[in-house]
């Protein structure tokens, strides 16, 4: 069996992380499967979203535990990367794709920062988040010490990033970090969401998507440079036009009935 699976289903592709008997846990070549298949998803112009799942055992279920620390050269350091995504193949890739994360139990060190890098999150009501790199005398460097404090707030990030403790489902959906909970299925509540999203023109979905990344980066001045220049490629699009002309047909269908 494939250490990460592609499935496709019409405009959406699940990747799942195949290796439940070491937790998910990423090595070099669990990088480079996941990286080739962002690289996928990315390539074909047939898909729009992308959701990434995992193979989970119970009965403690866990959607990643991160960096599996038995592939790591001590002279060498980091080897789970891969030079287009960076940590697992997909932290640092430049995606003009939407992730949306089916997590399902916990999401560790490596595997929060993972879902770090996604853009909407789905989670039971089982699942929890932690960055525990400082147990093991190491920082959260794929992301997490960048991305928790700007998501989360100052006072959270800092209390996940220095003591290692996991916050509960409800709490990171409390504070953002994830987007739907759901008591069911994980993997059929993020399909409902990645199908609404697939619904929509790509090229819609990539200005939107672009834009709103920026947003984590750039100073206020830069953003709104960028956000102009978004609204230049929407309303001189034939999508936008195409869009008005529904809306209006809609519109006089109403009025008639």
């Amino acid at each position: 069996m494939s250490i990460v699976t592609f499935v496709e289903s019409d405009h959406v592709a699940v990747i799942t992380l195949n290796r439940p008997e070491a937790r998910n846990a990423i090595n070099p070549d669990m990088a480079n499967a996941l990286g080739a298949a962002i690289d996928r998803l990315e390539g074909d112009p047939n898909l729009r979203v992308g959701v990434l799942a995992a193979t989970i055992t119970e009965p403690r279920p866990v959607f990643c535990a991160g960096n599996d620390l038995r592939s790591v050269d001590g002279e060498q350091g980091e080897q789970s990367i891969t030079p287009r995504g960076g940590f697992a193949g997909l932290i640092n890739y430049p995606r003009t794709k939407p992730i949306v994360a089916a997590v399902d139990g916990l999401a560790t060190s490596g595997g929060c920062e993972i879902v770090l890098a996604c853009d909407l999150v789905v989670a039971t009501m089982r699942s929890s988040f932690a960055v525990a790199e400082i147990r093991w005398d190491l920082a959260a460097l794929a992301g997490g010490v960048i991305r928790l404090p700007r998501l989360l707030g100052r006072a959270t990030a800092m209390d996940m990033i220095l003591t290692g403790q996991p916050i509960s489902a409800e709490r990171a959906y409390q504070l953002g970090l994830v987007s739907t909970l759901t008591e069911g299925d994980v993997l059929a509540a993020a399909m409902e969401r990645a199908t609404i999203i697939a619904g929509f023109h790509p090229d819609t979905i990539k200005i939107n998507l672009e834009t709103a990344h920026k947003a984590a980066t750039l100073h206020e001045d830069e953003l709104w440079e960028a956000n102009a220049h978004a609204a230049d490629l929407i309303f001189n699009s034939p999508n936008f036009k195409a869009g008005l002309t529904a809306f209006a047909q809609r519109d006089r269908s109403a009025a008639r009935q």
